[in-house]
């Protein structure tokens, strides 16, 4: 019965403790989703970071101030079409749809006035126009152009959640928003697949759109000019199917784009009627509160973020935890190897995550520094979840094909309670992605033969000559043990 796993680990439990006291609202939310609380629980990590943006960074000790990690961070529920994932999604993003349409129409009200400004200027610069022209004829000293005939920048829109936007649409949105944005995707595996499809370059933009620097692009129309973005960093949220993993993280480079990702893949729960409404205001009001922190600007656009350090007791277990994960990476291979040693960056940024979620949830004076409870907290959700949810998501995606296509063709014969299948059915009616052609068919299930799940049952319709039809029964004692 193993096989049905693929080869997967088990899923690790969500810790609690990183979410303190909204772990009840949180609970409230996947259940009113339907969905593995997994997912909600990422994705309100991930709004809060996109979020707080380019406001605040963190910085592990005193004197390191060139390691600073900025409050980015990229999640990535793995699971089914019917686990859910979409609707977890949309729970925890929910208040940012209010929260942009109230910044749209203060856009519309910076639109009337950025328009009515323009105007002056253009009559302004007509109006200089006119007077250099007779300066010329008159033979007189030519006037200078007035501040005012200078037209101003049309304000760009704030956005707080983007989807589908090629690097180059990015970058004009970044340009205009030095805080950040949420690029939320409903398939990562279509984002992964697509870095340059439209030019190149585009897989380095995202590479670097983690790191949060400013970042120049050079337009394709010289007139325009290169386009400045002062923190070119992007929260990424995006659910992918376990059958596009291996499509995504082993047939393209490993140039550690892939190991930046917090993995998140929870078994599905068997659905159950919600007890309670969900609190979403409450979830509103934390967000708002992280919207709404201040920060000063450079005279560039920049936003000078204010650095949170780790508190004195939190930087001693920090340092002894980079040790210990270390000597991790040294025993680790692939791609885990990758994302263990990208991890100390993603605890920080963790941490800071938590430190201001907290803080926007209960309230009171804001933080200066990272405390050792919050550092704790996130250790042990890294150490005891995060870790074994990227081992699970590695393990499947350098699984052989033919076992992830048995795998998927058992699942589908336990779900289906088939007593006897056809090769051919199979292919052609089963849905199964993966089993559309025949030679993958035959390896599926030469492999369930092997396992015990099937036995060649070859057989004729009727009278009629030809090729026999592959047909094979199923062990009962499939179904006798998923009943059992």
């Amino acid at each position: 019965m193993t096989i049905l796993t693929g080869g997967r680990t088990t899923p690790p439990v969500m810790p609690t403790d990183i979410f303190g006291s909204l772990w009840p609202l949180i609970r409230d939310l996947a259940a009113g989703a339907g969905a593995p609380v997994d997912y909600v629980a990422v994705g309100v990590l991930g709004v809060v970071a996109s979020l707080v943006g380019a406001k605040r960074r963190v910085q592990p000790y005193v004197t390191t101030p060139q390691w600073q990690e900025p409050c980015v961070l990229w999640v990535a529920p793995v699971g089914d079409p019917s686990s859910n994932k979409s609707p977890a999604i949309d729970a925890a993003t929910g208040p940012l749809r209010g929260m942009e349409t109230e910044l749209a129409e203060q856009h519309k009200a910076r639109l009337i006035g950025w328009q009515t400004e323009s105007e002056r200027a253009k009559a302004e610069r007509t109006e200089w126009q006119t007077q250099v022209k007779t300066a010329t004829k008159e033979g007189v000293a030519t006037p200078s152009m007035p501040t005012a005939a200078i037209e101003p920048d049309e304000p760009q829109r704030p956005r707080l959640v983007v989807q589908d936007a090629t690097p180059e649409a990015l970058g004009e949105i970044l340009a205009g928003n030095p805080n950040g944005t949420l690029h939320l995707r409903d398939e990562l595996a279509a984002w992964l697949m697509s870095f340059d499809r439209y030019s190149p370059g585009g897989r380095e933009f995202w590479l670097e759109a983690y790191g949060g620097r400013p970042h120049v692009i050079d337009r394709k129309s010289n007139k325009a000019g290169p386009l400045f973005v002062p923190f070119n960093g992007v929260t990424v949220l995006g659910g992918i199917q376990p059958e596009k993993l291996r499509e995504c993280l082993l047939k393209t480079a490993d140039d550690g784009l892939v190991p930046r990702f917090l993995w998140v893949w929870p078994d599905p729960i068997l659905y159950e009627r919600p007890r309670q409404i969900a609190d979403t205001d409450q979830l509103e009001r934390i967000y708002r509160r992280l919207q709404q922190l201040d920060a000063p600007r450079h005279d560039d656009g920049r936003i000078d973020a204010r650095v949170l350090l780790l508190a004195d007791d939190a930087a001693d277990v920090f340092e002894a935890w980079v040790r210990d994960n270390d000597a991790a990476v040294r025993e680790a291979s692939s791609l885990y190897k990758g994302f263990v040693g990208k991890l100390r960056g993603m605890v920080l940024r963790l941490a800071l995550i938590v430190e201001l979620m907290t803080w926007a949830a209960n309230g009171g004076r804001e933080p200066t520094t990272i405390s050792v409870a919050t550092l704790v907290s996130v250790l042990g959700f890294v150490d005891d979840y995060a870790k074994p949810s990227a081992l699970r998501v590695f393990g499947d995606a350098a699984l052989p094909e033919v076992e992830r296509n048995a795998a998927a063709l058992a699942r589908y014969i336990q779900k289906q309670g088939a007593q006897r299948i056809n090769a051919r059915d199979i292919q052609r009616n089963s849905g199964i992605a993966t089993l559309k052609v025949a030679a993958d068919v035959e390896g599926a299930t030469d492999l369930l033969v092997e396992a015990g799940w099937l036995r060649s049952a070859p057989g004729r319709q009727g009278d009629m000559p030809g090729k026999a039809r592959k047909d094979f029964l199923v062990n009962p004692a499939v179904h006798g043990v998923a009943n059992g």
